[in-house]
């Protein structure tokens, strides 16, 4: 019993780092393109105001050759696929297996589907020139912490955390400086400027060009290649 597992878990290691090489090597079809991860919820309905304002960054994203990532899903991931694909940059959709089946979304040059969290969440990050987080649930607050963390902590080199929709995030935020940084001191008073918060795509876009035009390529390039573990 004990051999059999141990060579579960062995087979599992390999699985594992199949899905990291699959990733990467998928993922250099980018090459020195910028790219910017969009985070939010797979329910939003293509009705509301956050899934059309996902489309049009997407959209404007796309028509200056920065490609966009997301988790290939339904809602926010699905408005901001269909908004970058076939307008330049390349839409790219990072699915993952779950035991309800989510279908990727058809707006995607680049596919990957993937069996493990962390493997995914890795690509997110690593390929990212800026990231911008939508009104979501769980999920897409443990990408948001994720982020704050890479960046607060120097494993990846510095990027954007952009936050749309203010009346959805405040809420977080009051917590955030009251709680985290006022009441207990577990975060320091210039890690709140990791975030940004924004209410238009136009600010969004502001955003993110500002920070392209002061990230160097050679840097985005270096920050592509190598992750500190």
């Amino acid at each position: 019993m004990a051999e059999d597992f141990k060579t579960s878990e062995a087979w599992r290691v390999l699985r594992i780092q199949a899905e990291l090489i699959e990733g990467i090597e998928t993922m250099r079809a980018l090459g020195s393109q910028p790219a910017v991860t969009i985070f939010g919820s797979a329910r939003t309905d293509p009705s509301s105001r956050f899934y059309q304002a996902a489309e049009e960054i997407g959209r404007i994203l796309s028509q200056k050759s920065i490609s966009v990532i997301t988790g290939g899903g339904p809602g926010i991931m699905e408005a901001a696929n269909k908004g970058c694909y076939g307008n330049g940059g390349l839409s790219v959709g990072l699915n993952i297996a779950l035991p309800f089946e989510q279908d990727p979304n058809p707006y995607q040059d680049i596919a990957i589907e993937f069996r493990y969290f962390f493997v995914r969440k890795l690509m997110f990050a690593k390929y990212a020139d800026a990231i911008i987080i939508f009104p979501g649930g769980f999920g897409t607050m443990d990408e948001l912490f994720e982020a704050l963390t890479l960046e607060q902590t120097g494993k990846l080199g510095r990027f954007p955390i952009i936050l749309y929709g203010k009346d959805f995030w405040e809420g977080v935020l009051t917590w955030i400086r009251e709680k985290m940084l006022g009441d207990e001191g577990n975060i320091s008073p210039e890690d709140m400027d990791l975030i940004s918060v924004v209410d238009t795509p136009e600010e969004a876009m502001e955003k993110v060009t500002d920070h392209m035009l002061t990230s160097s390529l050679e840097r985005r390039q270096d920050a592509r290649r190598t992750i500190t573990v």
